[in-house]
Order: C-alpha cells, then sequence, then structure tokens
C-alpha cells in the first residue's frame, strides 16, 4: 500500500491557509480563528441553497481541507433549503457567532475571496440559485 507523504499534507494545509489568511486580510482581522468560522459559515449556508450537483461542481474547487469543512454536516437529501434573507442571517449570526449587522459585510468579503480562488464562472453559477435578496447581499462591494 503506497504511503501518504508529509508534503501531501503540507500542501493540503498550504492551501487552507492561503484561503484563510485571504478571508482574514478581507474581514481586516488577524483573528485566523474568526476567519475560519466566517469562511466555513459562508461555505454551508451556500452548500445548503444549492442543488446536489452545483454544490459538488463549488466543493470541487476548494482546497481539500477546506472541502472537508463544506461537507461536514451535510445532508445531500435536504437540499436545497429555502430560507430567505432574515433565515440567511440568523443562520449566520448562529454559526459563525457574529453580530447580524456584521453579516453583510463578512459575507460580501468571503464572496469576493471565494471569487479569487475559484475557476471563471464557478461562482456564478452557484449564485444564480440563490433569491435576489441573498445573492445581493453576497455581491455588494466589501
Amino acid at each position: 500500500m503506497p504511503t501518504t507523504r508529509s508534503s501531501d499534507f503540507e500542501h493540503a494545509i498550504h492551501s487552507a491557509n492561503i484561503w484563510l489568511k485571504a478571508v482574514a486580510e478581507a474581514l481586516g482581522t488577524d483573528d485566523r480563528h474568526l476567519a475560519h468560522r466566517v469562511l466555513r459559515t459562508w461555505l454551508h449556508t451556500l452548500r445548503d441553497r444549492l442543488t446536489v450537483d452545483t454544490s459538488a461542481h463549488l466543493a470541487a474547487q476548494l482546497p481539500e481541507l477546506l472541502r472537508g469543512a463544506y461537507y461536514d454536516g451535510w445532508t445531500p437529501s435536504s437540499v436545497p433549503i429555502k430560507y430567505d434573507i432574515d433565515g440567511y442571517v440568523n443562520r449566520f449570526v448562529q454559526e459563525a457567532k457574529v453580530d447580524a449587522e456584521d453579516v453583510p459585510k463578512m459575507a460580501a468579503a468571503v464572496t469576493t475571496v471565494v471569487r479569487d480562488h475559484v475557476s471563471p464562472g464557478t461562482l456564478e453559477s452557484a449564485l444564480d440559485q440563490l433569491p435576489k435578496d441573498i445573492c445581493g447581499l453576497l455581491l455588494q462591494p466589501a
């Protein structure tokens, strides 16, 4: 059985750290734990509004460690989950442990980072499945 070289793990960690650093910078914080919570929450709130196919297509663009966080707790048989902008904000607040007034800025910042790190059109295909008010929240200037 082939062994996994430590460089494989180092690459996975490095790739995830690139994304986390970008999110932390976009949020204007040095708190990597906050950046992780916000990124994870952003991924989950988007994932659960998407069809299984679109969700899997987006996941394929994520670094390996973030892909694990993306799929953590996912129940594909129950998606897409329908919620409005208030439901989105409430879920973001609960999962990321942030204040509701911070959600628009945080969500938009993560959207910008994700767009910069995935193939062109990937994020847009996912965002097309969202209600206009949630999509507007994610796309507002960060």
